[in-house]
């Protein structure tokens, strides 16, 4: 394509309907319009962007329907933060107004202007495609398993104190199925130190806690509301009954990610890193990716992943801060690993130790994760999975304690 017919395309990606503007390589506009979520209005959004000799599209998402169709028919997919957007919109106009198609042009013309800045969007593997789905249905299953279970923690307080704290965890499977046969302190009051030890063997109680224990903690605590209705025992039952399900979902997904981890190609270097495990190593491969291209040094992966602080200097003025702009889920993932590593690596558990004698927990578990990342990066580049024979700082202190 000669370069005076190359043009750029903005989409400003909705729910129902996408705005989409093309530009000329003098940013004047030479289409606007709106098409339809739909598989009509995608094969639209192509075919006019293909007829107007678009090359390069820039879009606010990494993925989705709109991303893949476009894919589909060998246009360059750009992806401009919205961050990036927001900052560019005074160039347009100084009060800064925000409208679909105003955005679209934005994304056009920005593509136009900077687009040395921006990278092609070249996606990751159908395998890390499917292995990230799924890891992050499972956060976020979890993340909706701890407020219930909070919920029902505040619920008991009041109506049944005797059941908080009765076994290690609220949504424990003994600590609901208990709820389930006694869901108040009314039908709870029917219990014995017997009949309670009998129930225990039965539903296959760990047996950590001897019966007596238990009953004493039952009987000490205060009495709570009763129920001689059954509301707060629907109540119970209810969040009960979602938990379970819940649970029961949490496991199908983790053995489902187990078998995706075990047949990814990049899946025996995340497993074996310190204290990985098969959700967090699936965690870490999925957030990574596995685009070797995307991150051609140790500092674009950390830089995405926020564990490098964020520097300003303005004459004289120089801050070091916190770097609020990143890939969150990455630096999560990062972060969770590198926290629980020193229980598996003794250089991380000294690295942590040290830095923990100036440095507060999340800080001193960042700059540890910014260390783990050059090596993370490292085996990841060279497909091999981590040694520590290998690791230079792990060596050293071999050799201190030689």
């Amino acid at each position: 394509m000669k370069d005076d017919t190359f043009r750029f395309g903005g989409v400003d990606w909705a729910t129902d309907a996408h705005a989409v503007a093309v530009v000329d390589q003098g940013g004047a506009l030479v289409d606007e319009f709106e098409i339809e979520h739909s598989a009509s209005g995608l094969e639209e959004l192509c075919g006019r962007l293909k007829g107007h000799h678009v090359g390069r599209v820039a879009i606010e998402r990494p993925d989705g329907p709109v991303v893949e169709a476009l894919l589909g028919v060998d246009l360059e997919v750009v992806v401009v933060p919205s961050r990036s957007v927001k900052a560019r919109r005074e160039r347009y106009g100084l009060a800064g107004n925000k409208s679909d198609r105003s955005d679209a042009y934005v994304l056009a013309d920005c593509l136009r202007t900077d687009r040395h800045r921006w990278r092609s969007l070249a996606p990751d593997s159908p395998a890390t495609v499917t292995l990230r789905a799924t890891v992050r249905t499972r956060r976020d299953l979890v993340e909706t398993r701890v407020a219930l279970a909070n919920q029902l923690r505040a619920l008991l307080r009041v109506v049944f104190p005797g059941a908080v704290g009765l076994f290690s965890d609220i949504d424990s499977p003994v600590s609901l199925r208990f709820l389930e046969r006694f869901p108040s302190a009314t039908k709870a009051a029917w219990l014995s130190e017997k009949r309670l030890g009998a129930w225990l063997k039965a539903n296959g109680y760990c047996g950590r806690k001897d019966p007596a224990e238990l009953y004493g903690r039952l009987r000490q605590a205060p009495a709570g509301l009763r129920d001689d209705g059954g509301a707060t025992a629907a109540v119970t039952l209810a969040l009960v009954e979602v938990l379970k399900s819940i649970r029961t979902q949490i496991d199908e997904l983790n053995t489902r990610i187990a078998e995706q981890l075990e047949t990814h190609p990049d899946g025996k270097i995340f497993t074996s890193l310190p204290r990985a495990g098969v959700v967090r190593a699936a965690t870490l491969l999925a957030e990574i990716g596995d685009r070797r291209e995307q991150f051609p040094d140790a500092e674009g992966l950390s830089g995405l992943a926020g564990v490098v602080p964020s520097t300003r200097r303005s004459g004289r003025l120089r801050v070091v801060e916190f770097r609020w702009s990143a890939d969150k889920k990455l630096r999560d993932a990062l972060c969770d690993f590198a926290g629980d590593s020193g229980q598996g690596n003794a250089w991380a558990e000294r690295r942590h130790r040290e830095l923990r004698k100036t440095k507060s927990h999340p800080h001193a578990t960042r700059i540890l994760a910014r260390s783990w990342t050059q090596v993370i990066w490292r085996c990841w580049q060279d497909r091999v999975p981590y040694d520590p024979t290998f690791h230079g700082g792990y060596r050293r202190l071999v050799a201190e304690a030689a």
